[in-house]
């Protein structure tokens, strides 16, 4: 847009005119001219004339025409009619009007208009529009213009219903202040409101006046935004109405703009209910070294919600990340560029020389070895019962340490091999092992022994206590020994049976290393019972799974049933099921008219289930340990069902304020009578699936903190079964200490160098264990072994947070890969040193938390300056950078897994200081950097069907500061830092364009991580050798793949509302300009004679003369251009 000074002065001295015209004639003329020029336009125009000071000219006009004592309405009627239309795309017009002295007098002229439809509207519209500003809202309500507008509002009527509307509409937008609604709620209009509707409602049957209903709507909207407006809209059977009116509307499809406002408004009325818990802290409370037991929870306030991933800060951040990204980008090119002194001492860091066994091993012994263990026999005679872990009475430390010594040595001779590489991508190894009468059969046995899945309360103790050596039966009473010596005689002869059959028929699983592992893991409760999919193991179901379709309306449909749960109260149950703390609650009476539920294993999580209906059950998370947040993951095992039956689920404190579960993502579900019949798999499951903000609070928090619903239904497919519902695919601390016992067998030691070592021990003394994975060498020359000590070494890291299991697959998918028999796998052992930590958080993983760690502390935020005593592990794997850094083996890359809660496919988050400076406009010319951050992202999206490289970003961020990846990149060096996020969902570009990711799929994606490296080789001509290309598994498909050209963070706005604390929304096509242009249009019998002599006052000819002098004026402003 350009302008001229002549064009410009053009606009500026028709609008001086304005305000400086005596008489009605050039007035009307300017009016006309300027309200023909803006409508015919666009609102470039009037944002145009704005900025002239057209706002202030049409002020000083209204405010000059009406201090007359008898007003020209002639000249009023357009003069408010513009200043609706501009006001209302001006922000600052509430504060020009009090300036002008245009609010009070506007307010007077609607009192002295209050019988006249036309003026009384016009006057609305531009009270409406002045009540944008908070200051003048309050001055239009001290000034009794509530109780005047409310006067203007009738029962229903078939007249003048454009000044209806227009009045309800202005009553909304003054309610925009607290004092205005307080002053609503003490005089009662709240009941005058809902009266008003119920009438509308009623009697306008033939939805002619549906536009008055909605801004009704938009009333109490716009009272209940207060506590008090809440409380007295319920106390008046509010609630019960909306309710009542909405099924009506459901009915009526002209009636469905009214329903979304509707549901809305129930929604945000519903009374805040407090969680059915005795308390918001975690269940599991574990006492911290250098603390007091009894100051464990001091201090701990209930807060929002935290993120899941590196990427994703707690969610009480994310408002205001998202609205100053740029403030949050660190933009000091200094402190990019600057790398801080180590947080340790040098002679600190010779302790981790240990976990370099490669630079000193004798690898002479170590092939005597390998010899050696070929001749061992696999054989072993296993009679414990599986489900129950043994207790263990270890003693002292000496005989702990004997035990542990002595229970190693057992794992090796129990062990027998297990397929291993590609056949996990097969053909079901079940199929043929099982004739369907005998699976049934077994199946059956399962549930007449006292069910061996845990439902017997002979075999569901509570656990000794964490300190202590106390043993309590949960159901309260004692056993007979002899009878429970004969069913687990029974047990063990199901359970060997079925082991015989079919144990060795999952990769890399073997369930009686799982057992074996499980018994020696640490936990708080002290878990005595195995996960039956974790010992069992999982197969990945053949073909693929899709995203689940969204259901039209599915969250209003929930949303309406809930609303009906609160006011109809017959067929509500209400009773505690399960209850993580009362034991008599975990082994439930055999009752037929409830699931039963249970959640005490290895990252089991759910603290309690309530029946609410025959077939509903809400669920309710078990917070981190010692915190009172952080409740999104859930794992737990359901029985006692019903087959052919839609159960539906409502996990009620969820603290994410979104989730992939709205965009096709659906939970996963594991069955023990599948599994029995050959069928071991974790598969999608749910129907009716939404996630949306509900009406439950803290126990004792503030009640503005917000609690999630994550609700779906399930339909079992038997009745004798028992099933593991979860988030996502589970994988256990004791699955990764039993799957590295299984490679370290499965590799040939006189190739594959592989060497289990603890880092350190964790907060309750499990191992961090430390992965070495390299290409033994080729002999004992000095060549070979010079080869092996200057290898480049890639450090990669995992499971940070607990919640992300998926980071785990991959990382399962990487170590089989490397352990591989596979010539790419070989060569890049030949290359590279691979030091891998899979788990980061032992202790968060085993007990079922979903962020932090055992002192409630997200260990991806303590990279900076790590406690080695609070965060062990953080402490230690940066120490041992640090020692790779001192002795000249800085890593190559480094990767930390993780999983991300609300985007799809799979991406990497790495470091650019050019990056970040473009980011915010910085000038970057001078800035030198290397670009090889980049190479693998592109490899990655090149060679790996769920990876996107749009998704991909290397901004460093202040709030990142002290994240994994920032403090390698900045503080020990590593250009190619990375956290490599997986979706908990699937991809929506590539092959997999519209499947969920499965345990396969991230399996691959961790050998495609692998393969990816080949790019970053320093002898990259011998890498890319046809032998080695041919091995890439390289099809047509895959070649072609590229990501979408989308670069947004998140998912879209969900197609239904999440939240409800927002404004009603416009009723469409119902904007301001069509309403005042209606009412410019339609004639009003009072003032046809008034203004019939001041139109005749002057001739049509001598006006039409006037308004084209004006146009020529202007005819060449730019307000006259698009």
């Amino acid at each position: 847009m350009t302008d001229s000074p002549s064009s410009s002065s053009g606009l500026e001295v028709l609008l001086s005119t304005l305000q400086n015209a005596g008489d009605v004639e050039s007035t009307l003329n300017i009016l006309s001219v300027l309200d023909e020029l803006l409508s015919a336009g666009t609102d470039r125009r009037i944002y145009y004339m704005i900025s002239k000071g057209g706002s202030e000219a049409l002020l000083t006009a209204l405010v000059n025409t009406a201090r007359c004592f008898s007003p020209n309405y002639t000249i009023l009627l357009p003069l408010l009619h513009l200043l609706a239309k501009v006001g209302h795309r001006d922000r600052r017009i509430g504060m020009k009007a009090e300036d002008a002295g245009a609010v009070v007098l506007t307010l007077n002229l609607l009192k002295q208009n209050l019988k006249n439809a036309k003026r009384a509207a016009a006057c609305l519209w531009v009270i409406q529009v002045f009540a944008s500003s908070v200051s003048t809202a309050n001055l239009i309500g001290e000034n009794c213009g509530l109780d005047v507008i409310y006067r203007l509002i009738p029962h229903y009527t078939t007249k003048n219903l454009h000044t209806i509307k227009a009045a309800i509409n202005a009553f909304a937008a003054v309610l925009c202040t607290k004092a205005n609604v307080c002053l609503v709620v003490s005089k009662g209009y709240i009941s005058g409101l809902l009266r008003l509707y119920e009438d509308w409602h009623c009697k306008d049957t033939h939805h002619v006046a549906i536009a008055i209903r909605h801004a009704l709507l938009r009333c109490l909207h716009k009272v209940t935004y207060s506590t008090a407006g809440r409380e007295a809209f319920f106390s008046l059977g509010g609630l019960r109405l909306i309710y009542q009116t909405t099924q009506t509307c459901l009915m009526n499809k002209a009636l469905s703009c009214l329903v979304e406002p509707s549901v809305q408004l129930m929604r945000k009325c519903l009374p805040k209910t407090r969680l059915p818990l005795t308390s918001d802290l975690s269940a599991y409370s574990f006492p911290i070294p250098g603390r007091p037991r009894s100051d464990l929870h001091v201090n701990i306030a209930f807060g929002d919600s935290c993120g899941d991933s590196d990427e994703e800060e707690p969610e009480k951040n994310q408002e205001t990340e998202n609205n100053n990204f740029d403030e949050d980008l660190e933009i000091d090119l200094n402190k990019l560029r600057h790398r801080p002194e180590p947080d340790r001492p040098k002679e600190a860091l010779a302790q981790y020389n240990v976990f370099c066994p490669e630079l000193y091993h004798d690898f002479q012994a170590q092939q005597q070895f390998a010899l050696e263990a070929l001749l061992l026999p696999h054989y072993n005679t296993w009679y414990s019962q599986w489900y129950v872990i043994p207790e263990l009475d270890l003693g002292s430390e000496t005989e702990k340490s004997s035990a542990a010594s002595s229970s190693d040595e057992e794992d090796e001779l129990c062990y027998s091999s297990s397929p291993h590489g590609s056949q996990i991508h097969g053909t079901d190894p079940f199929q043929g092992k099982y004739s369907k009468g005998a699976a049934q059969s077994d199946s059956r046995d399962f549930h007449i022994r006292s069910t061996v899945l845990g439902t017997s309360p002979s075999f569901r103790t509570t656990p000794k206590d964490s300190r202590g050596d106390n043993f309590l039966h949960q159901n309260g009473h004692g056993h007979n020994d002899e009878e429970e010596t004969g069913d687990e005689s029974c047990h063990q002869t199901i359970i060997d049976r079925l082991l015989e059959r079919n144990a060795s028929c999952i990769p890399h699983h073997d369930p009686k290393l799982y057992r074996s592992a499980a018994s020696k893991t640490k936990s708080i409760p002290d878990f005595n019972i195995l996960g039956f999919p974790d010992f069992w193991g999982h197969l990945p179901p053949q073909g693929h799974e899709t995203m689940a379709p969204r259901k039209p309306n599915v969250q209003r449909q929930k949303v309406l049933e809930d609303v009906q749960r609160f006011l109809n109260k017959d067929d509500i149950i209400n009773k505690v099921i399960f209850d993580v703390n009362d034991s008599s609650l975990q082994c439930p009476s055999d009752s037929t008219e409830s699931l039963k539920f249970f959640s005490k294993f290895e990252c089991g999580n759910l603290r309690k289930a309530v029946q609410v209906r025959r077939y509903e059950y809400d669920l309710i998370l078990n917070a981190d340990v010692n915190s009172c947040q952080n409740s999104q993951w859930f794992y737990f095992e359901v029985s006692n069902m019903e087959p052919g039956v839609p159960y539906r689920f409502n996990i009620i404190n969820c603290e994410k304020t979104n989730s992939q579960f709205n965009y096709g993502m659906q939970p996963v579900l594991y069955s023990v009578r599948e599994a029995l019949e050959g069928r071991p798999h974790w598969v999608r499951t749910g129907t009716e699936i939404c996630y949306y903000r509900n009406h439950f609070c803290p126990v004792r928090g503030s009640k503005t903190a917000n609690f999630y619903t994550l609700t779906f239904s399930v339909t079992f497919k038997h009745s004798e079964d028992v099933c593991y519902l979860a988030y996502h695919y589970p994988y256990s601390y004791s699955a990764l200490k039993a799957h590295l016992k299984v490679l370290q067998k499965s590799v040939d030691p006189a190739k594959v160098f592989f060497r289990q070592q603890t880092l350190c021990g964790s907060l309750a003394e499990n191992s961090c264990p430390l992965v070495t994975i390299t290409a033994c060498p080729a002999s004992r020359g000095w060549k070979d072994l010079h080869q092996l000590r200057n290898r480049t070494y890639i450090v990669l890291t995992g499971r940070v947070h607990p919640g992300e299991s998926n980071a785990s697959w991959v990382m399962k998918g990487t170590l089989e890969f490397l352990c591989s028999n596979d010539p790419v796998a070989q060569s890049l052992r030949e290359t590279f040193v691979f030091k891998i930590i899979p788990i980061l958080n032992p202790d968060g993983v085993i007990n079922g938390t979903n962020r932090c760690n055992l002192n409630s502390e997200d260990l991806n935020r303590q990279w900076s300056k790590p406690d080695p005593v609070l965060s062990p592990t953080i402490y230690h794997t940066k120490g041992f950078l640090y020692y790779l850094n001192s002795i000249g083996r800085t890593p190559l890359v480094y990767c930390d897994y993780h999983g991300h809660s609300r985007k799809k496919n799979v991406f990497l988050y790495g470091c650019s200081v050019k990056e970040t400076l473009w980011q915010s406009a910085v000038d970057t010319v001078g800035v030198k950097e290397d670009p090889g951050y980049r190479t693998i992202p592109k490899t990655l999206d090149r060679i790996a069907p769920a990876f996107s490289f749009n998704s991909c970003n290397y901004l460093v961020e202040k709030s990142r500061s002290a994240t994994a990846r920032v403090v390698v990149w900045r503080e020990i060096g590593v250009l190619r830092s990375y956290t490599m996020e997986s979706t908990y969902n699937g991809c929506d570009q590539g092959i997999y364009k519209g499947l969920q990711l499965g345990t396969k799929e991230l399996q691959e994606m961790g050998l495609k991580f692998c393969h990816s490296l080949l790019s970053v080789s320093k002898d990259v001509k011998t890498l890319y050798s046809r032998r080695l290309i041919n091995h890439i598994d390289l099809d047509h498909n895959t070649l072609d793949h590229t990501s979408n050209d989308c670069y947004e963070d998140d998912e879209p706005p969900c197609v239904e509302e999440i939240e409800y604390f927002k404004d009603c929304p416009t009723l469409k096509g119902a904007d301001l300009d069509s309403d005042v242009n209606n009412n410019m249009e339609c004639s009003d019998e009072d003032d046809e004679c008034e203004e019939e002599h001041q139109r005749n006052s002057f001739s049509p000819s001598h006006q039409n003369s006037m308004k084209t002098r004006l146009y020529h004026l202007i005819s060449q402003t730019s307000i006259g251009t698009e």
